[in-house]
């Protein structure tokens, strides 16, 4: 029997399975990941069975989206305190409960709200996930498990299209896009059944007493070394930051809702969110320094492991997000073709970046800035491609040549999950590991909100007025494209340049430590 698979918790005899939990934890995140990816592909059958207009339908994707952004951070730091398990199972419940809701909706306006519940529901999961891993994998394993992590990000991102079109293709449009939603009861229902049954509710809280994990005790020693005492109330009493929790939700609300509302006053929402965002980072500092457990202790940017991570998916995500998209508008509105097709051109795509998180993972511990480096330099080279093989589709040429960049770009991004997601973790304290998960997504989602936002309205401006079916028509849908797809690149290269600086201080470190211990040695 291999020990290592195995693990336990205080107060239990019971020995639980990593593979299992892993399991666990992945299959409802791809639900999730799905609910993004499939409902792209699903707005023209929406507006049609709903009788709705664009701007109603699309909330179905912002609202969702603002709504996990926003609980992200929160719901991480609770289950930080409270226990992952149980908050893990309170957001599958509250996502499980919303899909079903939105499956049976006849109007746009109650569709968005079941959205928005669904999208809570999906925020206070995710962020227990990636603390369930940091608490329950150590090294090599931890590695390997963001590898399937971000398999699960890249399959679902990819493959959700396909799903949702052949919903579409088999049941028509009305029924399709309801059972789009519906499925999830069933597969969260059973979901939540195994996690009762395989998931560890042991006692979770932080505490510094006789069961501190060793991360939680090297945490506090650094916390003393550096001079800043750990709080006083650590381990003794419940210490939510409330305050901080309201204005962080704020912050992000009035930083994301801009980028998806049209309304000429968001950009006054957006300076105020701005500033609620410095607020709460003074919050924060002045709550820690008074004795208090701050919601989001910021010293973890000083870990630069974490912080150089942040920086680059933030940058990842203010690009990469967006092919998809605007894939999706020009193959749809601009060369007619049908949902399903469009989801089969990205199914390469979703391939090749299954084998590329899951060998990215094997390595990413040793080799994580190099991993990124590489996937950064293969998304910007396909988003390149991509833009000469639209100019010959544009002129005749088949839909399903856009597969052999996709492919590229797949193996990027597959490549960039696994190994972004384990450096980033890499020097969290176990008992932050909600908190940091938290941080991490809300950070991607704010950067998708901003960057989907750019590059889609460079696609309309271009691409306004376009007739599909002409050769000026075509034309236009091209340049539309080709313009959305070098924002693409130029934001992806500025990723890879970020991922090659921080790569050259990675090893700047790694000869200043080899030195100081030959020093030591001599």
């Amino acid at each position: 029997m291999n020990e290592s698979r195995y693990f336990s918790v205080p107060g239990s005899d019971r020995r639980y399975d990593r593979n299992k939990l892993l399991a666990v934890l992945l299959i409802p995140l791809a639900m999730s990941l799905l609910q993004v990816s499939s409902v792209d592909n699903l707005l023209p059958a929406m507006q049609a069975g709903l009788d709705a207009s664009s701007s109603d339908v699309q909330w179905v994707l912002s609202g969702y989206a603002l709504a996990v952004g926003i609980v992200l951070v929160p719901s991480g730091r609770l289950g930080d305190v409270f226990g992952r398990s149980g908050m893990f199972v309170i957001g599958l419940v509250i996502f499980v409960l919303g899909s079903f809701a939105c499956g049976l909706m006849n109007d746009a306006a109650p569709l968005n709200a079941m959205r928005i519940i669904q999208g809570i529901g999906a925020g206070v999961f995710s962020p227990q996930v990636t603390g369930l891993i940091q608490q329950y994998f150590d090294g090599r394993a931890r590695a390997r498990a963001f590898g399937f992590m971000g398999l699960v990000i890249s399959v679902s991102v990819a493959t959700g299209p396909i799903l949702s079109g052949l919903f579409v293709a088999w049941l028509g449009d009305d029924s399709g896009w309801r059972w789009s939603f519906l499925i999830n009861a069933p597969i969260g229902l059973i979901g939540l059944f195994f996690a009762f049954t395989l998931l560890p509710f042991g006692k979770e809280r932080r505490t510094i007493g006789p069961d501190a994990d060793a991360n939680e005790r090297e945490y506090v020693a650094q916390e003393s070394a550096a001079g800043r005492p750990a709080p006083r109330k650590y381990g003794s009493k419940l210490d939510l930051d409330p305050v901080g929790m309201i204005l962080l939700c704020l912050a992000v609300l009035g930083i994301m809702l801009p980028f998806m509302a049209s309304a000429s006053w968001r950009w006054f929402m957006l300076i105020g969110g701005v500033v609620i965002g410095v607020t709460w980072v003074c919050w924060e500092v002045s709550y820690k320094r008074r004795g208090h457990i701050p919601m989001v202790d910021l010293d973890l940017f000083r870990l630069n492991t974490f912080s150089s991570s942040v920086g680059i998916t933030a940058l990842q995500f203010l690009g990469t997000t967006s092919v998809f998209v605007i894939l999706a508008m020009f193959l749809q509105n601009g060369m007619g073709a049908s949902a399903l097709v469009v989801g089969l051109v990205g199914l390469p795509s979703a391939v090749a970046s299954a084998f590329a998180a899951v060998w990215s993972g094997k390595h990413a511990l040793e080799k994580g800035w190099q991993l990124q480096v590489l996937a950064m330099s293969l998304a910007t080279v396909a988003a390149l491609i991509a833009i000469a093989v639209a100019w010959y589709i544009s002129e005749g040429g088949a839909v399903w040549w856009l597969s052999l960049p996709l492919i590229l770009l797949g193996c990027g991004l597959g490549c960039m999950g696994a190994a972004n997601q384990t450096t980033a973790m890499l020097d969290v304290p176990a008992s932050h590991g909600g908190t940091a998960g938290g941080v991490y997504q809300t950070t991607q989602r704010i950067a998708t909100a901003i960057g989907n936002a750019l590059v889609t309205a460079v696609f309309f401006a271009v691409s306004s007025g376009a007739r599909t079916g002409t050769s000026a028509g075509n034309t236009q849908w091209f340049h539309a494209f080709g313009l959305g797809m070098t924002v693409i690149a130029v934001v992806a290269g500025c990723s890879l340049v970020a991922t090659i600086v921080a790569l050259a201080k990675h090893r700047r470190a790694e000869t200043a430590e080899v030195l100081v211990s030959a020093e030591v040695g001599a």
